[in-house]
């Protein structure tokens, strides 16, 4: 993958200096381990919910430090509905047949 972005900008590997080399040897070990995945994305935001939430627990919050953590805690929440609405609407869906065989 990485050789096929060099080849697009017309960069050989052989005139990269020593650290461009490892630079790109570290570029390619990280692609390789690991892929993200939708779980990944959903527990990260999952995560930064929390951390918002923690934040805004706290007594001595100034105005302007209150209304930035709700707006932060507003799009977190609406990230967190998007990637998780086609989920919420399958188990509705199965619900919704579940009812109807009863």
């Amino acid at each position: 993958m990485l050789q096929s972005l060099l080849d697009k900008f017309g960069v050989k590997y052989e005139d990269l200096t020593t650290a461009e080399k490892e630079t790109l040897k570290q570029w390619t070990q990280a692609l390789s381990q690991k892929e993200l995945t939708l779980t990944d994305v959903k527990d990260y935001v999952r995560t930064l919910i929390e951390g918002v939430e923690r934040e805004l627990a706290n007594y001595n919050l100034e105005k302007n430090q209150d209304l930035f953590l709700k707006a932060r805690l507003k799009n977190y929440l609406m990230i967190s509905d998007f990637l998780t609405g086609p989920e919420k609407a399958h188990k509705y869906i199965e619900q919704s047949l579940q009812n109807l065989t009863k």
